[in-house]
C-alpha cells in the first residue's frame, strides 16, 4: 500500500513541484505541499509499515469523510461536476486501504493495548 501511494504520488505530485513555474495560490500550494510530505511518510512505510499505520489511517479517514460529506451529496443531488469526479476517482483508490490493513495488529495495539502515560510514573522511594 505505501509503495502504491508514492509511486502514484511520485508520478502525479512531484513533477508539479520540482517544475512548477508560476506560484502557486495558498491552497494549492498547501495541498501540493501536503502531498509531497505524504509521499514521503510513505516511502518510509516501506521500510517501516507497523510504525507508520497512522499515515494510511490519516488516508482513509480524509478520504472517507470527503467522500460523504462532498461527493454524496453531490451525486444525491445531481450537482456533480467534473472537479468532484475527477477527485472522487483518485479518492476511490481508498478501498483498497481495509483490504491491505493487519486489522489484528490494529486491534492488539490501538484498541486493547494500554495507553501510554501522559506522565511518568511516580518512582517509588
Amino acid at each position: 500500500m505505501y509503495l502504491i501511494i508514492a509511486l502514484g504520488l511520485a508520478l502525479v505530485v512531484w513533477p508539479s513541484i520540482i517544475h512548477h513555474a508560476e506560484p502557486w495560490g495558498l491552497s494549492q500550494g498547501v495541498v501540493k505541499c501536503m502531498l509531497a510530505a505524504f509521499s514521503l511518510l510513505c516511502v518510509a512505510g516501506i521500510r517501516y509499515p507497523l510504525q507508520m499505520l497512522p499515515v494510511l489511517f490519516w488516508e482513509l479517514t480524509w478520504k472517507t469523510i470527503w467522500m460523504l460529506i462532498v461527493f454524496l451529496p453531490a451525486w444525491q443531488n445531481g450537482t456533480l461536476n467534473d472537479d468532484i469526479i475527477g477527485t472522487a476517482i483518485e479518492c476511490a483508490v481508498v478501498i483498497i486501504i481495509p483490504l491491505a490493513m493487519p486489522w489484528r495488529y490494529v486491534f492488539a495495539h490501538y484498541v486493547k493495548k494500554d495507553s501510554d502515560r501522559w506522565r511518568a510514573a511516580p518512582v517509588a522511594a
